[in-house]
């Protein structure tokens, strides 16, 4: 399996998502009805789909 960079789309879709997390676990917004740890795994894992198939 050869990894691969991810766009700067994926990349950028991924921070937002930290953010949001990182935003959630503050308390500064609350409109999210996961918990903040759950959407940093999503974080991860957008990221690290987009290090596994190349092109996307």
């Amino acid at each position: 399996m050869r990894l691969s960079a991810p766009t700067g789309l994926v990349f950028v879709v991924a921070l937002i998502v930290a953010v949001v997390a990182v935003l959630e676990a503050m308390g500064t917004i609350s409109f999210v009805p996961l918990a903040s740890v759950w959407i940093m795994a999503i974080a991860y894992a957008v990221l690290a789909v987009g290090c596994l198939i190349r092109g996307f």
